[in-house]
């Protein structure tokens, strides 16, 4: 069936939003930073308190990091209105490889993606390597929503909603065999608990705990870094081993630590833009380090 008309006529406007070749998104990129970053809009200022928070901005420009998360979003654009294998083309280098193939071998596999790099290539690049299901979280409206649901689900994509439903079908989707994608560092909707992350107590989900658990999957790490001529290096580690037998807490921390040294490699990558330390605290209520400076 069709999409609906403002769902084409949005896709229209995202396919010659992404006519830029690579040279030119780079120069886009640069110029939209240069822009937020010496106006110091909000969101420059949410980048520059996740930066101070996770202790890395003497090493992180707020310029470098919202370059790369318009770089991101000018790629994805791409990415969603042209053809996987054209979009692969991208990826000249796979670091990891044969940790996703053991995996494989063994059962289901739970990807941890965290935001870093281009993170709507990778998920091009796994679904080419078997079935493949990803937890998403819904585009705002109904017409944003379809559209993102549609352009993720081409190339043979599955993609789950992530709300109360969404547990059951990825469950299902280990059972068989298959692989799974997660962001870790999304604030949970509902059965997070609290972590550090880069030092910073942080809500953070379970949902992977949960799964991997009831499903005995295996747990990598990945991601889709951007090199610097503007193509992209796939890199896949395992997952450090989770102490099942711990509290909900202490297995997040685990988690957040792992993630912490995979974006650590490459800082600027990582999206910066999201009000990740934000959240209540059971015993120290609102915690909100972005006020006021971020509203």
């Amino acid at each position: 069936m069709d999409a609906p008309l403002p769902v084409r006529l949005l896709r229209a406007l995202a396919w010659t939003a992404a006519l830029p070749g690579r040279r030119a998104r780079r120069g886009l990129a640069r110029g939209f930073a240069a822009l937020e970053a010496t106006r110091r809009t909000k969101r420059a200022r949410i980048v520059a308190t996740n930066l101070r928070l996770a202790g890395l901005d003497g090493q992180v420009s707020v310029r470098e990091a919202l370059a790369h998360t318009a770089l991101t979003a000018l790629e994805s654009l791409r990415f969603w209105t042209r053809a996987p294998g054209e979009n692969l083309r991208q990826v000249v280098d796979v670091a990891g490889a044969d940790h996703l193939a053991t995996a494989l071998e063994r059962g289901g596999v739970l990807v941890v993606a965290p935001h870093q790099g281009n993170w709507e290539l990778l998920v091009q690049w796994l679904a080419a390597q078997g079935p493949f299901s990803l937890l998403y979280t819904r585009g705002e409206g109904p017409v944003g929503d379809t559209f993102l649901r549609l352009a993720r689900e081409r190339g043979g994509v599955r993609a789950v909603p992530a709300d109360a439903h969404g547990m059951k079908p990825l469950l299902k989707a280990l059972q068989r065999g298959e692989l799974v994608g997660i962001t870790p560092d999304q604030v949970p909707s509902g059965g997070g608990v609290w972590a550090p992350f880069f030092g910073t107590p942080t809500l953070t989900m379970t949902l992977i705990h949960r799964l991997a658990d009831r499903s005995g999957a295996t747990c990598l790490l990945a991601a889709a870094e951007r090199r610097a001529d503007g193509r992209f290096r796939i890199v896949v580690e395992p997952l450090a081993p989770d102490p099942g037998d711990a509290s909900p807490e202490a297995r997040a921390t685990a988690l957040n630590a792992a993630v912490e040294a995979f974006v650590r490699r490459e800082p600027a990558q990582y999206q910066w833009t999201y009000k990740r330390f934000k959240g209540d605290h059971p015993e120290r209520g609102l915690l909100n380090p972005y006020w006021p400076e971020c509203y």
